[in-house]
């Protein structure tokens, strides 16, 4: 008797569960139930279709030789059998069948004998008052692109809430299309539970400069109008739309799961094992409806994207068809483009490294993306997060103009297999002018790590010497640019000797207070530090990253643009 496996659901997880199911066991029973109209689609592809950056919406259907991942292709290429617009109502796990009803009305059952939950996740909505009105949407479905294709009206406003990666991918595309944007965010950052806040501000500057309004550290509380959305509430005040998107998060599908019996995990996704089995051994799950396990942390985690469900779906499909893998778990890594500026992250922030109970030490290192004589060169910020006691690499995170991806990849693999600082220093990356430094800046701020850990180099945050200037502390902000380079930008405060001639001036700095010294990206800076160590001075500490990672108002001037 052939062995029936179904599937529950047919995007990412669910169309790559099936088409490996079959791979595996070719003479396999496979059938994929879906109860939308459409499948197999790049969901993270719609922002793009809307900005008119990819023109055919099949594009987000179709493989990469342009064939459109239809039921009739599953069928005909991939030997499955696929049924949309039919839902599960139900699972009878004593009996080992589905129920379904099929276009709304039709009942029915399909027995299996493996079960692939790839239920995936759904926009979380709010609960605030008439956020049912028309014209508010989310981002999710290829109905969702359509609509907002069609409603991206050059001069009307709209309001994105929630500024993670779809809400600020959807603002890049609305603002291509001529809307007014504005982007709410709760927290007191972009990008939160992705970058931590200095870094996130390379974003945000960013953004701001595009023309998008910012709102963080601000809640919508309702919606207003007729038929459709005429404003949005937030707080005290009324803001006039025409459009409003919604996207703070996602929430997994488990209401199948649950009611089932099946266990659900400690974060509100299906519990699945390294071979992605429920606590039923006949049922797998796979794609943004589970949980896995975070590889630094040891701990269960909900990180639903695209990259994963598809890497879970492949195990599903491999065990359900009768082999034998695992899924190891997740690093969390991501990575978005809004506008010109990249940014992303791998491992742990520092925010989350501390939840998670470790002592950590901290790097950031500004520099261009390749040779910084190579026409094209940009800039891209670097911060390092490494446990202090071993020096194990915790996290990276990544923001500019430049080519971050390559960074972010290297230390993904680096963190994966428990490498520390010392093993990142010594990788040995590709070199050339066109591609990077002979010193790449990954490489530096390894560098820069294994001296702070060492005890030679002693490091501040610019949030620290921030902090420490609105609370009127004494101490001295030293920058060591040239006269040249202090008169054009500088920090309000900060006493100018140039590196050049700080030991000629010694005996202008007072041995009895802290000094934190500065450049553009603070090499020099930790040169001036050795310098007043060697001469006497108790308290010295260097900024990280110097100028360019201050994210705060120039002398005289606006917000850090770098």
């Amino acid at each position: 008797m052939k062995s029936r496996i179904v599937v529950i659901g047919a995007n990412a997880a669910g169309a790559k569960a099936a088409a490996k199911a079959r791979r595996t066991n070719p003479k396999a029973e496979i059938t994929v139930v879906d109860r939308g109209n459409f499948i197999s689609y790049g969901a993270c592809g719609i922002p793009y279709y809307v900005s008119d950056t990819v023109t055919d919406l099949s594009e987000l259907m179709s493989t990469a030789v342009g064939v459109v991942r239809d039921a009739e292709f599953f069928s005909k290429v991939k030997g499955v059998s696929v049924r949309t617009r039919t839902e599960v109502t139900g699972i009878d796990r004593d009996s080992k069948v589905v129920h379904l009803l099929e276009n709304g009305t039709v009942a029915s059952f399909l027995p299996y004998d493996k079960l692939i939950l790839a239920t995936g996740s759904s926009p979380f909505i709010p609960r605030v008052s008439n956020v049912d009105l028309g014209n508010i949407l989310t981002v999710k479905s290829i109905e969702d692109a359509e609509f907002l294709k069609e409603r991206a009206i050059p001069g009307a406003a709209v309001c994105i809430v929630g500024g993670g990666l779809i809400g600020l991918e959807t603002a890049e595309a609305l603002h291509s299309k001529g809307m007014r944007v504005t982007l709410i965010e709760m927290r007191d950052q972009l990008l939160p539970g992705v970058l931590d806040p200095e870094v996130a501000s390379v974003v945000e500057k960013h953004v701001r400069e595009q023309g998008v309004t910012v709102m963080t550290g601000r809640t919508v509380t309702g919606f207003a109008g007729n038929e459709a959305v005429a404003s949005a509430i937030v707080g005290d005040i009324e803001l006039p739309v025409d459009l409003v998107v919604l996207a703070p998060g996602v929430t997994p599908n488990v209401k199948l799961a649950k009611d089932a019996g099946l266990s659900v995990g400690v974060t509100g996704a299906i519990a699945v094992d390294q071979w992605l089995r429920t606590s039923d051994p006949d049922i797998y799950a796979c794609g943004d409806c589970c949980e896995t396990t975070h590889l630094v942390t040891g701990k269960k985690v909900f990180i639903p994207l695209g990259s994963t469900a598809n890497k879970q779906g492949r195990v599903a499909g491999i065990n359900a068809a009768g082999g034998d893998a695992v899924f190891a778990g997740v690093i969390g890594t991501s990575i978005l483009k809004v506008f010109r500026v990249n940014a992303g992250k791998t491992g742990l922030t520092e925010t989350e490294a501390r939840a998670n109970g470790f002592e950590v030490e901290t790097v950031m290192s500004p520099a261009p993306d390749r040779a910084h004589f190579f026409p094209g060169a940009k800039p891209i910020l670097l911060k390092l997060v490494c446990e202090r006691k071993t020096g194990r690499v915790l996290g990276l995170q990544a923001a500019g103009e430049g080519a971050v991806d390559k960074r972010l990849d290297a230390a993904a693999t680096a963190i994966t297999f428990r490498a520390t600082a010392e093993q990142l220093s010594q990788l040995d990356l590709a070199y050339a002018p066109p591609y990077g430094a002979a010193m790449d800046n990954l490489i530096v701020a390894a560098d820069i790590m294994k001296n702070k850990l060492s005890g030679h180099a002693r490091g501040i945050s610019a949030r620290e010497v921030k902090r420490k200037f609105e609370e009127e502390e004494d101490f001295i902000l030293l920058d060591v640019r040239s006269p040249a380079e202090h008169g054009e930008i500088g920090i309000e405060g900060a006493k100018l000797i140039p590196l050049g001639v700080l030991r000629e001036k010694l005996h202008e700095l007072p041995k009895d207070k802290e000094i934190i010294t500065f450049c553009k990206i603070s090499l020099r800076g930790y040169e001036a530090q050795k310098i007043l160590d060697a001469a006497g001075f108790t308290d010295t500490k260097f900024m990280d990253g110097g100028i360019l990672a201050w994210p705060y108002k120039y002398r005289g001037k606006l917000e850090n643009k770098c």
